[in-house]
């Protein structure tokens, strides 16, 4: 694979890697009545899916204060956990990022969530050990600032150029713009094939169980 246009793969975790959407969103709205607020649509709680909680709450209830937004975070909290050991990998996950592996790519999370929530989640999965790195939104910036990759794009000693960033909302696609990389979507996850069109991206595939393939003759 001497003549790759990548190096480095950089994955967002939930609705690429992973199938939460439905989770996370309902959480969302759970969370909302809980606390007595007006519960947002399935739309608008699914576009908030991979930003950092607080800039998520914030984008759907605009003026709160500190410790309502902070009560919100905690029933979303509590309503996530108790189901998060179901959530399953999309289908061909583990095969492709083994594939990819052998294939010398090195391969990165960026994602909306806490770390402590991404450790959990990589243990559950038994994903952890083909990444070379992962970047959360608690640690930098949250998306679509282009941090968390240009994080990763120092530590890992790539050219942007070289970097594709995978992921299933315009979150994932903006930061990428912003960082200077090439973007893929996958229609998977939380955001709609239409507005997914709207922002910059070299490709759209059903999921990323055909990455692999599409990085081998699909550019």
């Amino acid at each position: 694979m001497t003549n790759r246009a990548f190096d480095l793969i950089v994955f967002d975790w939930d609705g690429t890697l992973i199938d939460s959407t439905a989770l996370i969103a309902g959480s969302v709205q759970l969370a909302a009545a809980d606390v007595g607020l007006p519960v947002p649509s399935d739309e608008d709680a699914k576009h908030i899916i991979g930003l950092g909680l607080l800039q998520a709450m914030t984008w759907l209830f605009p003026g709160l204060n500190p410790e309502q937004y902070q009560a919100l975070i905690e029933r979303y909290r509590l309503h996530y956990l108790k189901r998060d050991s179901e959530i399953a990998l999309f289908s061909n996950v583990r095969e492709l990022l083994i594939g990819l592996r052998k294939d010398g790519y090195l391969l990165a999370v960026a994602t909306g969530k806490a770390r402590q929530a991404l450790d959990r989640a990589l243990l559950q999965a038994d994903l952890a050990k083909y990444f070379d790195s992962t970047r959360c939104a608690d640690e930098t910036f949250s998306k679509p600032h282009p941090q968390m990759l240009l994080e990763l794009i120092d530590e890992l000693m790539v050219e942007p150029a070289r970097v594709l960033m995978v992921g299933d909302t315009t979150h994932d696609l903006q930061m990428a713009a912003n960082a200077g990389t090439a973007a893929l979507a996958v229609t998977c996850g939380a955001h709609p094939n239409e507005v997914l069109r709207s922002e910059p991206h070299l490709a759209m595939l059903p999921d990323v169980s055909g990455l692999r393939e599409w990085l081998r003759g699909g550019q």
